[in-house]
């Protein structure tokens, strides 16, 4: 068994998103859609459906990114409500 980053993708309400991809890249998402329809037992997923999901990991374990992101929160001003 694979050990893939993302998990089953949730059914969610989907958001139309105009993209281009290289075909590459089109290519190795039809091919991560697939393993990870094996591993959950289930059809593959519509390769375009991981890229959220891709993103939103990638962002999250960015530990660049978090760090800086908790610093610009350090020292923007407080919100008032």
């Amino acid at each position: 068994m694979a050990k893939l980053k993302l998990g089953p993708i949730a059914d969610d309400k989907p958001i139309k998103v105009t993209l281009e991809l290289p075909a590459s890249l089109h290519r190795d998402l039809t091919a991560y859609a697939d393993i990870l329809g094996r591993e959950a037992g289930q059809p593959a997923t519509d390769p375009v459906r991981l890229i959220v999901p891709m993103l939103e990991r990638f962002v999250a374990t960015d530990r660049g990114f978090a760090k800086a992101r908790r610093a610009a929160d350090l020292t923007s001003p407080e919100k008032t409500d």
